[in-house]
């Protein structure tokens, strides 16, 4: 019996194995790795979320005008009375968008309302076409 020693530090790349023409069916070619494209649509989307949630915040979400309903009062069928704070950078007024709701949620009225500068309470009365069950400031935004 014979025996082959083969040394330690021999290394032997590994080929591909080769089959006979026309056997097995037809073979493909290695694909060609596609990260860049995959890394520049990811880039690509990234950006596009980002300038979306900056538009929508400079459109809707400014803190410094933040509404608060302190309360609601005088409900009758054609009205209700609606206090709120809102919190106004120094020096500048804001416009208010009020609203009132029925019971079964439907919106019965609904106003814009300027708030002077310098003016932290509000109380304002809604005209309505239902009896209101409760008021809402949905938002407010600087005045033009």
């Amino acid at each position: 019996m014979r025996t082959f020693l083969v040394p330690r530090d021999a290394t032997t790349t590994p080929r591909p194995p080769v089959f006979p023409p026309g056997r097995y069916g037809r073979r493909r070619e290695p694909r060609r790795r596609r990260g860049l494209p995959v890394v520049l649509a990811a880039a690509a989307a990234a950006a596009a979320t980002l300038a979306l949630t900056v538009g929508l915040y400079q459109r809707f979400g400014d803190p410094a005008y933040e509404p608060r309903v302190v309360g609601y009062t005088d409900i009758t069928d054609q009205q209700i009375a609606i206090r709120f704070r809102v919190r106004l950078p120094r020096g500048e007024g804001a416009v208010c968008a009020v609203r009132a709701r029925a019971r079964d949620g439907a919106v019965v009225g609904r106003a814009e309302v300027p708030v002077p500068a310098g003016t932290t309470e509000i109380t304002y009365r809604l005209a309505t076409s239902a009896r209101p069950f409760i008021g809402e400031v949905a938002r407010c935004r600087p005045a033009e």
